[in-house]
């Protein structure tokens, strides 16, 4: 009685195991075998550097457009050539893109032409203001802004106050005219606004330009000075009173040395302080 007691006992268990585990062979587990780590994905190990992860093959990663922040579009204003500029105050709110000699200027908006220099008027004897820039093109940007492209070698023929200009559009040639005859060839580059000739020292520079090159570089071409170019001309008037290298020789008093003679040689580009050199290639 007792053996056959040990021997029920003994095929209830057997019965109990082969109820609480999955059907099949003894040993191998029936169920579907978990992925590894990373989704499936398994990384290869660099042999040549320990502990150094290769990513494993894929397609190269989608660039998104950059957000639209204004209903206008910009362009560079140096066309088809490598450039650099610092970006930084230089005496006057103003940038001076360094370029070679007879890259194209482009206007950076579209708009209308207001002003054009075609001849080259400055002398070191006189040092007139207004002719600082020498050869220079003016635009009135359909968003308001006025735009200066001076120290040009020369301005296109069929450019002309009151022509209609787009973004892109040759407007000129890179020299190294006006007071920067002693320098290489650049593009001196303003922002402010549309006010009369004789209040020249508005269309040299009020709004600081870099902020909008880097962006322009850099594809956001929807960046846009206006509201800007609005806050300082609430802040300082339509004509504000020339307060910096206003004088000329004639009156005896001196203008100092200019800020920038020859290209930055810190090539460095957005990773640090708002003095870098931002250096565009080709």
């Amino acid at each position: 009685m007792r053996s056959g007691r040990l021997a029920a006992l003994a095929g209830a268990a057997f019965v109990a195991a082969s109820c609480g585990a999955p059907a099949g062979v003894a040993g191998v587990s029936t169920l579907p075998p978990m992925p590894p780590p990373g989704g499936g994905v398994t990384a290869a190990m660099d042999d040549s550097q320990p502990g150094h992860v290769v990513p494993p093959p894929g397609d190269e990663p989608v660039r998104v457009p950059p957000p639209k922040v204004s209903s206008y579009t910009y362009a560079f204003p140096i066309k088809g050539c490598k450039v650099s500029y610092s970006r930084k105050l230089l005496v006057l709110p103003k940038t001076i893109i360094w370029a070679a000699k007879g890259c194209a200027f482009v206007s950076p908006v579209d708009g209308v032409v207001q002003e054009v220099n075609v001849k080259n008027l400055w002398t070191p004897s006189t040092d007139r203001g207004a002719d600082r820039e020498g050869r220079f093109v003016t635009v009135k940007g359909e968003d308001g802004v006025l735009y200066l492209g001076g120290h040009l070698d020369s301005v296109e023929q069929d450019i002309a106050p009151g022509t209609k200009v787009k973004a892109g559009q040759l407007l000129g040639r890179v020299g190294n005219t006006g007071n920067a005859r002693d320098t290489a060839s650049n593009l001196y580059f303003a922002i402010s606004w549309p006010a009369a000739p004789q209040y020249w020292w508005v269309r040299r520079g009020v709004v600081p330009a870099w902020p909008y090159l880097d962006a322009w570089d850099d594809g956001n071409r929807t960046v846009s000075p206006r509201k800007a170019m609005l806050t300082l001309r609430k802040k300082m008037g339509a004509t504000p009173a020339c307060t910096q290298l206003c004088a000329s020789n004639s009156s005896k008093q001196p203008t100092p040395t200019p800020d920038e003679t020859k290209p930055p040689t810190k090539k460095k580009k957005n990773g640090g302080g708002d003095d870098d050199v931002v250096v565009i290639p080709l």
